[in-house]
């Protein structure tokens, strides 16, 4: 009995009609993939209906917790991430990432962590970073029962700090790397997989190559589907602002303005109005 089977995960937990890692595979040279990031219950159901895979990224580390890369979340944070991410959300297939540290030691860490983050979460699968040198603990998870999703290309959790980020691909001996990297991951057995941060040609042939469905970002538009982090999309996370993301709304301005407009309020003392107060006698016309 696999590890899936033996903690009453399966592929659609979470609702009937939720998407599971089966229809995510389906998808391949398909309709397009729909993903992005949440990190807690109120924005996976303002998201969960427009998006096939909502991700619950280490890159909260930098967008919720203020810190400088993806590495200094732990396996209870993406944990407790992970469990507001399904409560909010009744549609989508939900990923939680594995956190650097807690699973490159070896496998049976590696499943151990998987195994946890099903068990209390829910999710559908989970997420490591790596290619050729992680694929033996990628086919141990899936071995185990356990969806992944793979991550090749630009790895974050190996980036010291986001200066440190290049884009992969660029010269022959890098390309054929995460050629490689993506062909090891699809034959360990990885249901679909992310590319980062890797140059265009590179990225549709990965896409061509693999069988299994391909999600970019700062990839190619020939991938199976396309990600971006949530923070970065809507203007939340002003820090740093990478090429491939495309901005569909500025909310960090809107928030300012709105902070900007109750703290005028409140100085002047036009709120709270007695309207938004209790115990008060209203005049009726």
């Amino acid at each position: 009995m696999s590890v899936t089977q033996e903690l009453g995960a399966n592929a659609d937990a979470g609702g009937q009609d939720r998407t599971g890692v089966d229809g995510i595979r389906a998808r391949k040279g398909g309709e397009p993939l729909v993903c992005l990031t949440a990190y807690t219950a109120p924005l996976a159901k303002f998201l969960d209906p427009h998006c096939d895979l909502l991700l619950v990224g280490d890159s909260l580390a930098m967008v919720v917790y203020g810190l400088e890369t993806t590495r200094g979340v732990t396996l209870d944070i993406m944990i407790a991430h992970g469990q507001a991410v399904m409560r909010g959300s009744t549609r989508s297939c939900v990923v939680v990432d594995l956190p650097q540290g807690s699973y490159e030691t070896s496998s049976h860490q590696a499943i151990a962590s998987a195994a946890r983050v099903l068990a209390e979460t829910g999710c559908q699968a989970i997420k490591l970073e790596g290619g050729e040198e992680i694929a033996e603990t990628v086919s141990a998870i899936v071995g185990a029962g356990i969806p992944v999703l793979g991550h090749v290309g630009l790895l974050p959790q190996k980036a010291e700090h986001r200066g440190a980020f290049k884009i992969q691909g660029r010269d022959d001996e890098g390309a054929k790397q995460v050629i490689a990297d993506a062909k090891a991951i699809a034959d360990a057995g990885a249901f679909a997989m992310v590319i980062e941060g890797t140059v265009e040609p590179v990225a549709r042939d990965i896409t061509e190559l693999v069988p299994v469905p391909t999600i970019g970002i700062g990839a190619s538009p020939a991938c199976d589907g396309q990600i971006l982090v949530t923070q970065d999309m809507v203007g939340l996370y002003a820090e740093f602002t990478p090429k491939f993301v495309k901005r569909y709304a500025d909310l960090g301005q809107e928030l300012q303005d709105a902070a900007r407009s109750y703290a005028e309020d409140v100085r002047a003392r036009r709120f709270p109005g007695l309207e938004h107060c209790y115990g008060v006698t209203q005049d009726k016309p």
